[in-house]
């Protein structure tokens, strides 16, 4: 039997926080029904997620084979280079306009418009490199509204190893984290090259010594999707 497929709708969402308008593409999946209740994953370079981590796919398959829970995914795709790096980088100038834009703006918009359970330990933020490290500061941030936080190969800078150093709420955040064990020469989008192995593993060892509910792996590769999409599988499966 095929597998039944969700379906990926595009919505817009005016943002006070950003002066601006925000694209959202949101995967229900095939059986969704407003007699249900789901939990909720936003992810950062929300287009990639789907088309080159294939997300919604994976999604379809657990979902028919009930090894997930129900689940809706929000993508949040970025305009451009210059767009991501203003929201997602810690230095970047919508840095925190954008973080309070998902905490304040659209969590209530999706818990209005979906069949949502309206709690931290339901709702999660992925992301790859610099998504993942606005979607780790965001639920530090705000760890009662985001409980989960799905990292793969994030940027982590001084300003990252402090947030975490400093959070006293450890109990309230579940963390997934990979880093390939190749990514000491990642070539970035202001043109630096950097070693994102070694910030990593500090990274690493700052979580482990509080009280997260903590996955680590170091993956055998490098800065690429080529690696982040086949681990999406254990990722879902793990975290949801």
């Amino acid at each position: 039997m095929e597998t039944p497929k969700g379906t990926i709708k595009e919505h817009t969402i005016k943002s006070n926080e950003l002066g601006e308008e925000i694209q959202l593409l949101i995967y229900l999946p095939a059986n969704f029904s407003p007699l249900y209740k789901y939990s909720l994953l936003i992810a950062q370079d929300g287009r990639d997620y789907f088309q080159l981590g294939r997300i919604g796919r994976l999604a379809d398959e657990y979902l028919f084979e009930r090894e997930i829970e129900n689940l809706i995914i929000v993508g949040i795709p970025y305009k451009n280079v210059e767009d991501r790096r203003s929201k997602y980088h810690p230095d970047g100038e919508q840095h925190q306009p954008y973080i309070r834009f998902l905490a304040h703006e659209l969590v209530p918009f999706l818990d209005q418009e979906f069949p949502t359970y309206q709690m931290g330990s339901t709702r999660a933020l992925i992301g790859d490199s610099l998504g993942a490290t606005v979607s780790l500061m965001t639920a530090l941030q705000y760890p009662h509204t985001f409980g989960k936080v799905l990292l793969q190969s994030p940027y982590v800078d001084e300003q990252v190893l402090d947030l975490v150093k400093n959070f006293t709420k450890a109990e309230l955040v579940e963390i997934y984290h990979i880093i390939g064990n190749q990514e000491t020469e990642v070539h970035t989008t202001n043109g630096k090259i950097s070693d994102f192995l070694k910030p990593n593993r500090e990274l690493a060892a700052i979580i482990q010594s509080k009280s997260f509910t903590y996955f680590y792996d170091e993956f055998n590769g490098d800065h690429t999707w080529t690696y982040w999409q086949p681990d999406l599988k254990r990722a879902l499966k793990m975290m949801f």
